[in-house]
């Protein structure tokens, strides 16, 4: 093995971006002032525009409809924390193969944690299928070299081996991401308090004014109110009675699949912790009252630990403890996304069994869903009353962070 370098302390990142220059900072030997420690994802979290609520339902002809939330901001956190925390850095991008390697190694050689974006579909450690439709982008952080292939902090405690010839693919599979890499300085002390300030008034407006882009009522507490209402209304046309009537329409929006996270997926899995990244903002602010010497924002940061239980209650709610398929499904895709941050190779056969598992119980419930129409509609009112108990929470918490301002 060679150029790896992991004697900077363990990969904490977790999500795509805010996890990716987590750990590549980390990486470097990067420190925060406030803490003499590695940049935390909590405060590269707040510094990208924080948390938010998103609230989006899609209906494609030939497939199933499905859910999407949004918890975290989602308009170009990564280049916003970059140009918030004013880091020296080198993007080089071309559309040889053989060149982007060459460069890849130089960066490994000279002591980097190189940034390349690469296609989870072509990635063999996500389990994916590949296709010619679909492809998703994302930035990971090259650790290092290892028998023939290279070691990848994306997401996991530890580095994913991948050959070399799967990483070219993955690099080269989208024309605007191709091939490119970045390396990274440590991050410009002088600008971390307008950062944090920045992030904290982002997050502010994502929740209380007109979103940047798309309807009004898919943004803030106008989505809580919709996705309340849509739950529990069943002539709508967006209603959960028309758009995921009981079946595997149902069964997908509550438990997911391997495509569309679901309800469970949304707040569990494809976020930094269990509970829609709000414990994660909490950390944030706890980081933010020191940095900026505003100790009350402490107090709005006890009160996102509280809309974390609630959204952690929430997701578990989705798959009833006492309906035997749905409980599995929610200890499977749990199972499973614990596999994948725990990380490496060896737990890859126990994932594909949890898959393969999973399908079977996709296949079962659309021959016949586990709960009559009278329980599915209690189950979805139980929602309905749960989204409103966040949204309460998180306006009081919102309020106190205006107070503050």
């Amino acid at each position: 093995m060679t150029d790896i370098r992991l004697d900077n302390g363990p990969l904490e990142g977790r999500h795509y971006e805010t996890g990716t220059l987590r750990n590549a900072w980390a990486l470097r030997g990067a420190r925060a002032p406030h803490t003499g420690r590695p940049y935390s994802e909590a405060l590269l979290l707040g510094v990208s525009g924080g948390i938010t609520f998103g609230y989006f339902t899609f209906a494609y002809t030939g497939e199933l409809p499905h859910l999407a939330l949004l918890t975290r901001n989602t308009f170009d956190p990564l280049d916003t924390i970059l140009e918030r925390l004013a880091p020296t850095r080198e993007v080089r991008q071309t559309a040889n193969a053989a060149t982007a390697e060459r460069q890849l190694n130089a960066a490994l050689e000279a002591g980097d944690a190189p940034v390349v974006w690469a296609d989870v579909y072509s990635l063999p450690y996500y389990g994916l299928e590949p296709s010619n439709r679909m492809w998703m982008m994302r930035p990971v952080v090259v650790v290092g070299r290892a028998d023939g292939g290279y070691l990848l902090a994306d997401g996991a405690r530890q580095p994913w081996w991948v050959a070399a010839a799967d990483l070219g693919k993955a690099r080269g599979r989208v024309k605007k991401d191709r091939f490119r890499l970045m390396t990274l300085e440590p991050p410009n002390p002088e600008r971390l308090a307008a950062g944090v300030t920045a992030g904290l008034q982002q997050s502010l407006r994502l929740f209380t004014e007109k979103p940047p882009k798309g309807a009004r009522d898919n943004f803030g507490f106008a989505a809580y109110d919709q996705w309340a209402s849509m739950l529990v209304k069943t002539k709508h046309k967006q209603s959960w009675a028309r758009l995921f009537p009981r079946g595997p329409a149902l069964f997908q929006a509550l438990g997911g699949s391997l495509l569309h996270p679901g309800l469970l997926g949304w707040v569990m899995t494809w976020t930094s912790g269990e509970d829609a990244d709000r414990r994660l903002f909490a950390d944030f602010l706890d980081e933010a009252a020191q940095i900026l010497n505003r100790p009350g924002l402490r107090a709005a940061g006890r009160r996102f630990v509280a809309a974390a239980d609630a959204w952690h209650a929430l997701a578990l709610a989705a798959l009833p403890e006492g309906v035997l398929l749905l409980r599995e499904t929610r200890e499977l895709q749990l199972r499973r996304h614990a596999l994948f941050v725990a990380g490496g190779q060896d737990a890859a056969d126990e994932r594909a069994t949890i898959r393969e598992r999973l399908e079977t119980i996709r296949m079962l419930v659309a021959d016949e869903f586990p709960m009559s129409e009278v329980e599915a509609t209690a189950l979805l009112a139980e929602l309905s009353h749960r989204v409103m108990e966040i949204s309460a929470i998180e306006r009081e918490a919102i309020q106190m962070l205006k107070s503050e301002g």
